[in-house]
């Protein structure tokens, strides 16, 4: 029998601020990829990567390259929101992030969903480098 673990995607969760809404009381669209960003670093942080030591020591980093996001049905003051990540794709230098923003749970309306394509860098040259295989193969996703 699989773990159902598994197969769920990295969760973060979010409450949305009066600062991230508009005059019309919404969330301002820039703000759905501060959310995304949120949940990013904190899933890597769950890998285990530590990206301030992996700049600092390894003078490695990671640079979003691409970006997109359908917008589905806005979020308002303080709704509940959850935020997730999954690796969806993985080449010599980049992977792509899938990122889905539900009100409330995973079974919640789908507010956004998109996805992040990053690169692995050399933080002296800005050179791709191959992702360290070890990065993500304890990633069920």
């Amino acid at each position: 029998m699989a773990d159902e673990t598994a197969v769920k995607p990295f969760q973060w969760p979010v409450r949305v601020y009066y600062e991230d809404t508009d005059a019309q009381g919404v969330v301002y669209y820039a703000n759905y990829f501060r959310f995304m960003e949120r949940a990013r670093t904190e899933w890597l942080r769950a890998l285990g990567v530590n990206q301030e030591r992996m700049l600092n020591e390894e003078r490695r980093m990671f640079v979003v390259t691409r970006t997109e996001l359908d917008f589905v049905v806005p979020a308002r003051f303080n709704d509940e929101l959850i935020v997730t990540a999954r690796l969806s794709g993985l080449s010599r230098a980049t992977f792509d992030i899938e990122q889905i923003i539900y009100r409330d749970s995973l079974d919640g309306t789908i507010c956004c969903r998109g996805g992040v394509r990053a690169a692995f860098l050399n933080a002296d040259t800005l050179k791709p480098q191959r992702v360290p295989a070890s990065l993500f193969e304890d990633n069920p996703s």
